[in-house]
């Protein structure tokens, strides 16, 4: 405690012994530096060991050409004495730069690490680093621990001389340290401009043409278009010839599958999604045994579905969706004369509210529409199509139902020119249901040849099993070759 009063009390008489020793310059005799023997110099340096590291005995130059001695603290010569050592007269001297205080001598700036150095968190040393002791010279390391903590301790006294200065003088930061960061080095920017590639016109050399451009354009501005219209269209064939004298018998038969499918959707980015399909498919075949009939229509569907979506969450949307379906031809059973469908008869259409999840990747688009409220009417248009075989009471031609419906519409891109589409429908009124789940696999061969694989699957518990079958599943399949082009 003594040892640290006895240096604090020599720090404090550092900045008073020069001035001691400048009155004392009249009293004392002035010294001649080329006179004095190795002798006197010792008897003048009566510093002790323990002074020595505080205080220094130097010869201060007078005016007359002789020199006095002088005691300073080291402190006070290492901080101040420089600027005595450069106003000094004769030649010029050398003078170490400091680059660590650059900050006090270039345009105020505020910046980042004074603030960062008094207010962040000291948090307690680790038990085990605190303990640990290496040594840099074990390892022929020169040990620069001293130099760093002297910088540490440089760059606390540095930032808290700024952040006396950011809270005395705000007014006076002309910029900020963010400001540096943004402004490229000037040699940066000459090198980038010494790459930049010529331009077509610099290369041409002809800039008479580019001046004579009008300054004056007009500026429009383009709606943005909302709407999407796109859809394909397919022609599938299917041909097969017997002759008449083949040994195991059998007949030529070809067959007729066209598809057009249509959308038009609008997506305004936000909230608002509405989307709208026209679905039709129609197809023939030749039936060369059948004594009534050339052809007979084994698909006949056409279908119009809108489903307007309202955002409710990132992919959950309050829906209201419209289904129309019937067909364009009279259809027959082969053999038969009896009309089994025509045009709006039968004609089915459903009205539901409900939520809809939509799903959108690069290769994966999936929508399920889930309906607690459904509204379903059938209508028989035909009065020569039997009204039963549909599920109406004799004689009536419409039928109201409610229920719920679920309806998941998937598309796959499988490969490159594989894909493949699913739509299934689940309508139940809770005493009846109907499900139809329709599958398409399409190999793609070109731009406008392709390969499809139709399957449809019905379940309808709504009417009698047909042709005196005890089940209500009905399936049907078709592979085709043919024409596609999409749009």
């Amino acid at each position: 405690m003594k040892k640290k009063f006895f240096v604090a009390l020599i720090m404090m008489s550092a900045l008073i012994i020069p001035m001691k020793a400048q009155e004392s310059t009249d009293t004392k005799p002035a010294l001649n530096t080329k006179a004095l023997t190795e002798s006197e110099v010792s008897q003048i340096d009566t510093l002790s060991a323990f002074l020595k590291e505080y205080l220094v005995q130097k010869l201060k130059a007078n005016d007359d050409g002789t020199f006095a001695l002088d005691t300073v603290s080291i402190l006070y010569d290492k901080h101040i004495g420089i600027l005595e050592y450069l106003n000094a007269s004769g030649t010029p001297r050398y003078v170490p730069t400091n680059p660590d205080m650059y900050r006090f001598f270039v345009p105020f700036t505020y910046y980042r690490s004074p603030m960062d150095e008094f207010t962040q968190v000291d948090l307690p040393e680790n038990e085990y680093m605190a303990n640990k002791s290496l040594s840099a010279t074990q390892y022929g390391i020169k040990d620069v621990t001293a130099d760093f903590a002297r910088k540490k301790e440089q760059d606390r006294l540095f930032s808290l001389a700024l952040l006396d200065a950011y809270v005395a003088h705000p007014e006076k930061i002309v910029r900020t340290e963010t400001e540096l960061e943004e402004v490229s080095a000037f040699k940066d920017q000459m090198d980038k401009e010494k790459s930049k590639k010529k331009t077509v016109a610099q290369l041409v050399g002809k800039r008479d043409a580019i001046d004579e451009v009008q300054s004056d354009v007009d500026i429009y501005l383009k709606k943005p278009n909302w709407w999407r219209f796109y859809g394909s269209y397919s022609l599938q064939v299917t041909q097969n010839y017997v002759s008449d004298n083949w040994y195991k018998g059998g007949e030529s038969n070809y067959s007729l599958l066209a598809t057009v499918q249509l959308n038009l959707n609008y997506n305004d980015k936000e909230k608002v999604q509405w989307d709208n399909q026209l679905d039709a498919k129609v197809g023939l075949g030749s039936t060369p045994s059948d004594k009534f009939h050339k052809f007979l229509f084994n698909t006949d569907q056409v279908r119009l579905s809108s489903k307007l979506g309202v955002q409710a969450a990132k992919k959950w949307y309050y829906t209201l969706s419209a289904e129309l379906k019937t067909q364009f031809f009279h259809g027959y059973k082969a053999n038969k004369e009896a009309l089994v469908s025509s045009f709006a008869a039968p004609l089915d259409f459903n009205l539901s509210v409900g939520m809809d999840y939509k799903l959108n990747t690069k290769r994966v688009k999936l929508s399920v529409f889930m309906a607690p409220l459904t509204y379903a009417m059938r209508f028989i248009g035909d009065p020569n199509v039997d009204e039963v075989a549909y599920g109406l009471a004799e004689g009536d031609r419409l039928k109201h139902s409610f229920g719920s419906e679920i309806k998941p519409t998937f598309s796959w891109k499988v490969a490159k020119n594989i894909t493949f589409e699913s739509k299934l429908d689940y309508l139940t009124s809770y005493t009846w249901t109907r499900i139809d789940w329709e599958n398409t696999f399409n190999f793609i061969l070109n731009k406008y040849l392709s390969t499809k694989l139709y399957v449809h699957a019905r379940f309808d518990d709504s009417a009698a099993p047909k042709n005196g079958s005890d089940s209500y599943f009905q399936l049907k399949e078709l592979l085709s070759f043919g024409i596609n082009y999409s749009f």
